[in-house]
């Protein structure tokens, strides 16, 4: 879908990369532009996570893409992006406010050579403000924006999500803004600056507690494990006699039907929210006397939603997820088998496949050279020189 569009990526960590490999994904020839070292997600992964010396955390956001080296410190390197970039459609980087102007790559110099430029910056908070300087990053970002002080029940600390989706949330903004940019250009020829930063994107998850709160409407987290400060019971995860189940947004009547109990008809529906911790207990103590397939069985008798309560193993292996083909595999020749997540949106029935593995740090450091019109021996001059290196 976006084959012939060129992109030129200054990305690392994972909100970067992951919005790179979105563009990747759908046919855009992404060119990552690595430092001599290597991104830093090539020499880190979570829980120490290699595949024979190679960075999970790399594979997982970095299909599809081709990778040059660099140097910025030499002139000639600085010359090579200047060409490159004159030719992308997109550029998109993700270095603390102010580093690209330092390195001469700044929006308002680079489009002056290339006004047709879509220049997508992202960032923990913005490209100004008083937080420009703070480190951006996913757990401080939660704790920031509220979303770790309304999860949690209130008995217990503000709780941290499991999963670094404000990162992921922001790379999947940044590819939308692009999209956006890039169909406004076709109507006006000209590119703009979009930008995309973790505070924001920690603010859109929460559109509708947040929306509440603005408007009047305070809430305040459960003594019981009502998994929101704004719903009523039961909303949340219930133990088992085995295991745990999560049940969401049923009515009084269905919760009297189902367990069997006279109590809850007595629950008046105004007062609904104000005695939520008390129906969430009530449904507690009754859930803990049967099984989860006893209760799974039951809930799906009396249409009552509810959800079985899946570890990563259970996960992978539930039936939907195999159907929706979510995990992907590819050959790596240093990693062996790898597995990854699939591009999440379908397009024509189909996802996006792998084109490209995860590349060598600077694999394609030749291939683009020629591409910019290098001869042989201007390609060699600049190998020799440092500006620029290959995986050799």
């Amino acid at each position: 879908m976006l084959s012939g569009i060129k992109v030129v990526s200054f990305t690392h960590f994972l909100q970067g990369p992951s919005a790179t490999q979105i563009l990747a994904d759908l046919g855009a020839d992404v060119v990552k532009v690595e430092p001599p070292q290597g991104a830093f997600e090539r020499g880190w992964s979570g829980p120490d996570a290699y595949l024979n010396d190679v960075s999970v955390f790399f594979l997982l956001g970095n299909r599809n893409v081709r990778s040059m080296v660099v140097d910025l410190k030499h002139d000639e390197g600085k010359a090579v992006l200047r060409r490159l970039i004159a030719t992308a459609d997109v550029l998109i980087e993700s270095f603390r406010p102010g580093v690209m102007d330092r390195l001469d790559l700044g929006y308002e110099e680079l489009r002056t050579a290339n006004p047709r430029l879509i220049y997508c910056s992202l960032s923990g908070y913005g490209s100004d403000g008083p937080y420009r300087n703070r480190p951006g990053q996913d757990v401080l970002v939660q704790s920031l924006s509220g979303l770790a002080h309304c999860t949690g029940t209130a008995d217990h600390p503000p709780t941290l999500v499991g999963a670094s989706l404000v990162d992921q949330h922001g790379a999947v903004l940044g590819a939308l803004g692009i999209l956006a940019a890039l169909h406004g250009r076709e109507r006006t020829g000209e590119g703009t600056r979009v930008e995309s930063n973790l505070l924001n994107a920690a603010l859109d998850l929460q559109i509708e507690p947040l929306s509440y709160h603005l408007n009047g409407f305070p809430g305040n987290r459960s003594r019981s494990g009502v998994s929101s400060p704004f719903y009523k019971a039961p909303y949340g995860v219930f133990a088992t006699a085995d295991g745990y189940l999560t049940i969401s947004l049923t009515s009084i009547d269905a919760l009297s039907k189902v367990f069997g109990d006279p109590w809850f008809r007595t629950v008046e529906p105004e007062a609904e929210y104000v005695m939520r911790d008390e129906i969430n207990t009530r449904i507690a103590d009754l859930m803990a006397e049967h099984t989860t397939s006893y209760w799974t069985e039951r809930f799906t008798e009396f249409n009552i939603w509810h959800a079985v309560v899946n570890d990563y193993d259970a996960v992978v292996a539930d039936p939907q997820v195999r159907h929706n083909e979510s995990v992907m595999s590819f050959d790596h020749p240093h990693a062996g088998t790898v597995r990854v997540l699939a591009h999440p949106v379908r397009y024509g029935g189909r996802r996006p496949g792998v084109r490209r593995i995860p590349p060598g740090l600077g694999e394609h450091t030749t291939e683009v050279l020629g591409e910019l019109g290098y001869s042989p021996a201007e390609i060699a001059t600049l190998l020799g020189g440092g500006g620029v290196r290959d995986s050799a």
